[in-house]
């Protein structure tokens, strides 16, 4: 199989030298690295290849050669890894998305797993925690609840899709995304044929011209509901009597559609002025036994069964007897929170949304939950001034971080409620293991990490971690 048609520049021919940029060479991939690069050695020096898995011998192009280890792009391959297997998405590897398609799901656990280990044994230095078995998605494929989809601009009109790998400026129109369901592909092209009807153009990031940027489609499996958000440029948006009937006719469990204005340059989606165009801005989910109001931009774990899973992993860690006050820090629309309410003595939720807290609120009472209060507040700034205010010292504390994990302020935070235990759900393992040296800086002992997939044919993984105050913590002082 080909994957790229170029000639090589120059062959490598002397041990001594080092790679230089266009120079081309046949190297076998022996592992992947953190952000699921393969690893290969070009005469002993360490290159890292886009797109190759393990096992793999392939012919390279380096892209880039620094002091200790440079980048490369596969130019061709030779031979096939054992691991490697016909993906089910035909643009494998032109999209930004599923790069580990082509990897066996049983191989990428592995993978996953190794990256977890090596996180806590090489950044935190902690080689005798024990880490459990990875929990393996139950489905790999029609899993994501969320998928954000880009315009450009072809021959026909406006068309759907993704961004090509490692390009911000192109857009590749994609028929179908195998990570979500019949319904919200229909809804994809319920919209692109709309939009090709309209006169509309789609949006040009180097020539900032033209009105149509982004899709968000937001679906429950569950409930049924899909919710959609237009993104486009500060415009009327016209004909859209046609789209609804069209969504209504075609899409099942079509609940609702938005409009958000981005007139800036940058290509986020989030924190723009939004509109209902019909329905509401928020769409039914269901998780441990709660219904949830999901808001159209807030957050939610994108794979639902297994966020239920990783959920259920840190109710077990928490280990609740009924009267413990737990701190619920990153706690979004309150879905980790109020799963604890039922088993604790109070919840207190963090959040720094002030949308998502209100949402939170409104969740705990749809489901009659009187023991749980979220406020709006940065997690470093708004402990301090909760304890003065004679907020409960925690028994436990959540921790539900993004994806750069606690800064060190938040650290301190932490360390000075002098909780018992520590539950981190994380979604980067990198991360949790450098927090987990300040953690463990400050009297507290990593017990337990259990990997779960939620992610499948991507390099990511969520873990949860359960940290406990030793007697050590009483004699360290807080800086």
């Amino acid at each position: 199989m080909r994957i790229a048609d170029q000639p090589p520049s120059r062959t490598i021919r002397s041990v001594a030298d080092r790679p230089s940029r266009g120079d081309v060479a046949d190297v076998v991939i022996e592992s992947l690295a953190t952000g699921g690069r393969g690893v290969a050695r070009i005469d002993g020096f360490v290159v890292f290849v886009d797109r190759a898995l393990p096992g793999d011998h392939v012919r390279v192009r380096v892209r880039t050669s620094r002091r200790k280890h440079g980048e490369a792009d596969v130019v061709e391959l030779l031979a096939p890894g054992p691991d490697r297997v016909e993906p089910t998405c035909p643009h494998v590897g032109a999209c930004g998305g599923c790069r580990w398609q082509a990897l066996s799901y049983p191989a990428q656990l592995r993978e996953k797993a190794q990256l977890v280990r090596d996180a806590i044994t090489r950044i935190a230095h902690l080689p005798d925690v024990p880490i459990d078995d990875i929990v393996g998605a139950e489905d790999n494929l029609e899993y994501r609840n969320k998928v954000e989809l880009t315009f450009t601009q072809e021959e026909q009109g406006p068309v759907l899709g993704f961004h090509r790998a490692g390009r911000w400026d192109e857009v590749l129109e994609v028929d179908r995304c195998y990570l979500i369901g019949d319904a919200p592909n229909a809804a994809k092209d319920a919209v692109q044929r709309w939009a090709q009807s309209t006169g509309l153009s789609g949006y040009d990031q180097r020539l900032h011209e033209g009105e149509l940027r982004n899709l968000i489609i937001r679906h429950s499996a569950r409930t049924g509901d899909l919710l959609l958000a237009l993104v486009t440029t500060d415009i009327e948006l016209p004909k859209l009597g046609n789209l609804i009937d069209e969504l209504q006719e075609s899409v099942p469990g079509f609940v609702s559609l938005l409009q958000t204005k981005n007139s800036g340059l940058s290509e986020t989606t989030q924190g723009h002025p939004t509109e209902i165009i019909t329905g509401q801005d928020w769409y039914r989910e269901e998780i441990l036994g709660l219904t949830l109001h999901v808001p159209h931009n807030g957050f939610l774990q994108t794979n639902t069964a297994m966020c239920e899973k990783l959920y259920g992993i840190a109710i077990e860690e928490s280990r609740l007897t009924g009267t413990e006050t737990v701190w619920d820090l990153y706690s979004g629309i309150g879905s980790i929170g109020l799963a604890l309410a039922r088993d604790a003595g109070r919840v207190v939720g963090i959040e720094i949304v002030e949308d998502a807290v209100e949402q939170a609120t409104q969740n705990a009472q749809r489901n009659n939950i009187e023991n749980a209060e979220f406020v709006a507040g940065d997690v470093a700034k708004a402990i301090e001034p909760l304890i003065e205010a004679g907020a409960p010292m925690p028994d436990l504390v959540v921790i539900d971080p993004p994806r750069a994990g606690l800064t060190p302020k938040a650290v301190r935070r932490v360390l000075e409620l002098k909780p018992q235990t520590i539950v981190y759900v994380s979604c980067n393992p990198t991360t949790l293991a450098g927090n987990a040296v300040l953690f463990t800086e400050g009297g507290y002992a990593l017990e337990v990490v259990r990997p779960v997939d939620m992610f499948p044919h991507t390099p990511h993984v969520e873990c949860v971690a359960r940290f406990v105050r030793t007697p050590a913590a009483d004699a360290l002082v807080v800086d």
